[in-house]
C-alpha cells in the first residue's frame, strides 16, 4: 500500500474526526483502509455498495473539504468496493466521484461489471410457446444460502432446500412448498435455492415467478388465444418456482392450467418449489386436487426466529454492510422485536439513519426510542401463547387448565374458543396451533372452529364470549 495514500488519508481523517461524532467517526470512517494515490486521485476501499451509499449520501461535503484540503481543488475520490453475490464476477469494481460535481456521482462514472451478459429474453411471455429460448431465470442473486442464516425456526425449510439444490427433481421433496407468516424469509429461500440450483446446474432452465403475475400472463394468454403456448412454455421448464401460490385462491381458470403444468413437471422429474403465508391443510378456495398435489412432497413451515436467530441475524446484516454496533444494543432489538426478519432488519436500519441524520451517537436510550416508536407503528400480531393467557384469565383459569385433557364442558369451549383466535389472529397453520394449545392435532382444531362457528349462531351467551374476546385481542 502507498505510504503516500496512507499519509494523505490519516490527515482526511484527522479533519473529519474533528468534525463528526465519535460514533459516526467509528462506524463510518474507521472500517475505510487507504489504497492508492494516482494523479491527484486518492483511492480508499469500503467493505460494501451500502456502506459507499451512505458516505455519498451523509457524508460528501466533509470528504470534499478535507481532500481538497489535502490534494487542492482537482483532488478526486475513487472508491474501490468489495461487491459481493455479483453475476458470477467477483473482481470489485470502482466508482470515480468528481470532487467538484455533486450531481454527477450517482449517475456517471459507474463500471459495474454486470455487461458480461448476453442479451436475453426478459420476459418469458414475449414470445410464447418458442423453444430453444435462453430464459431468463428472474432470480435476485442476493437471496442466497450464505445469507439465510439457520435457526430452530427455519432449520428445516432450510436443509430441505439445500437438498432440493443439489439434486432438483431427484428427492422426495417435490414439490417443496415452504410456508410460514410474512417477512420469515420464503421469497429469500425459495431464491436461494433456485440461484444454487443454477451455480450446479448451469444447463437447467430454472424460472421464479409469483403467482400473482403467473395468474396475470395466464389471463393475457386467454385474450390473445394462445393458452396451450402458454401451457406448453411452462412444461418447459427443469426448475419451477411460484412465489404466493395462496394467490390462486378462488381463481379456477388459472388453478386448472396450473394443475396440467404441475402434472406434466412432476412425472417428467422436474422440480416444483412453492411458497405460501398457509400450509395446504389451511388453504381455502384451492382445488382439492391441486391442495392434494401440494401434499405429495414435504411442506416445511418458517416461524418467527428465537433470540440467538435474530442477534444472528442482525449480527449479519450489519457485517454485510460493513456497519459496527455495540452487542448490548444488538441485544437490545433483538429481544423487542421479534415478529419478522423484516422489521428487524428496518429497526437496525432505522437506528443507522437516526444516529447519522441526527449526529447522535449509537446508544441504549437512542436503541429504546427507535424501537418504540417501530413497534408502536408496526401491525401487532398477536402470539398463540397471549390468546391462551386472555382466554383463560376471561374464563378464570390458568392456562395449564385451558390445555390440559380434560373433557369438563367450559373447559373445552375455552379451549375451542382459543384455537379459534389463533387461527383468525395469527399465520400458524392448524397443526402448529394444535401443538402449542394442549398438543392437539390439526383435525381438532378445524373441528373447534366450526363448533365456535355454530355456538356462536345458535348460543346467545356463547357470542358473548366470543364477542367479548374478540374486543380483547383487537385492542
Amino acid at each position: 500500500m502507498s505510504v503516500t495514500a496512507q499519509s494523505v488519508w490519516n490527515n482526511c481523517l484527522e479533519f473529519i474526526k474533528d468534525n463528526i461524532q465519535p460514533q459516526a467517526y467509528k462506524t463510518w470512517f474507521e472500517p475505510i483502509v487507504a489504497v492508492k494515490l494516482t494523479d491527484n486521485a486518492l483511492s480508499i476501499q469500503v467493505p460494501s455498495k451500502f456502506f459507499y451509499e451512505w458516505l455519498e449520501e451523509h457524508y460528501v461535503k466533509i470528504l470534499k473539504v478535507a481532500l481538497t484540503k489535502e490534494l487542492g481543488e482537482s483532488a478526486k475520490l475513487v472508491y474501490v468496493i468489495k461487491m459481493e453475490n455479483t453475476y458470477g464476477n467477483k473482481q470489485p469494481f470502482t466508482e470515480k466521484i468528481p470532487s467538484s460535481n455533486r450531481g454527477a456521482v450517482k449517475s456517471q462514472d459507474v463500471d459495474i461489471p454486470f455487461n458480461n451478459k448476453s442479451p436475453e429474453l426478459k420476459n418469458p411471455f414475449v414470445i410464447p410457446g418458442i423453444r430453444n429460448v435462453k430464459i431468463e431465470s428472474q432470480l435476485n442473486p442476493n437471496y442466497s444460502f450464505e445469507n439465510f442464516l439457520e435457526g430452530d425456526s427455519n432449520r428445516l425449510a432450510r436443509n430441505a432446500g439445500l437438498a432440493v439444490a443439489n439434486k432438483p427433481g431427484g428427492t422426495s421433496f417435490n414439490p417443496l412448498l415452504i410456508f410460514g407468516g410474512v417477512g420469515l424469509g420464503k421469497t429469500h429461500l425459495a431464491h436461494a435455492i433456485g440461484v444454487d440450483i443454477k451455480d450446479k446446474y448451469p444447463e437447467k432452465t430454472v424460472l421464479y415467478i409469483s403467482a400473482e403475475k403467473f395468474t396475470q400472463q395466464y389471463i393475457d394468454s386467454v385474450k390473445k388465444n394462445n393458452r396451450n403456448d402458454f401451457i406448453h412454455f411452462y412444461q418447459l421448464i427443469d426448475v419451477l418456482i411460484i412465489d404466493d401460490v395462496q394467490f390462486l385462491s378462488g381463481k379456477s381458470g388459472t388453478q386448472d392450467v396450473f394443475f396440467h403444468i404441475f402434472n406434466h413437471l412432476h412425472q417428467n422429474g422436474k422440480q416444483v418449489i412453492l411458497t405460501s403465508d398457509k400450509a395446504p391443510v389451511d388453504m381455502q378456495d384451492i382445488e382439492q386436487r391441486l391442495l392434494s398435489r401440494f401434499k405429495w412432497g414435504l411442506s416445511a413451515e418458517l416461524q418467527n426466529p428465537d433470540f440467538e436467530t435474530r442477534v444472528s441475524i442482525l449480527k449479519n446484516k450489519l457485517y454485510r454492510d460493513g456497519v459496527e454496533m455495540p452487542d448490548d444494543i444488538i441485544d437490545y432489538v433483538a429481544k423487542n422485536i421479534k415478529t419478522n426478519v423484516r422489521e428487524l432488519e428496518g429497526a437496525i436500519i432505522s437506528l443507522i439513519a437516526q444516529s447519522s441524520f441526527n449526529k447522535k451517537e449509537i446508544t441504549i436510550g437512542l436503541a429504546k426510542d427507535i424501537v418504540e416508536k417501530f413497534v408502536k407503528n408496526t401491525k401487532r400480531e398477536v402470539s398463540i401463547d397471549y390468546i391462551q393467557k386472555v382466554v383463560s384469565d376471561y374464563f378464570q383459569m390458568d392456562v395449564d387448565t385451558l390445555q390440559s385433557k380434560t373433557r369438563k364442558r367450559h373447559i373445552v369451549q375455552a379451549r375451542q374458543l382459543a384455537m379459534f383466535f389463533a387461527k383468525k389472529f395469527t399465520k400458524a397453520s392448524l397443526a402448529s396451533i394444535g401443538s402449542q394449545i394442549g398438543k392437539r392435532d390439526h383435525a381438532t382444531v378445524l373441528h373447534a372452529c366450526k363448533t365456535v362457528d355454530n355456538l356462536s349462531s345458535t348460543d346467545k351467551q356463547f357470542r358473548k364470549y366470543v364477542e367479548d374476546l374478540s374486543k380483547k385481542l383487537s385492542l
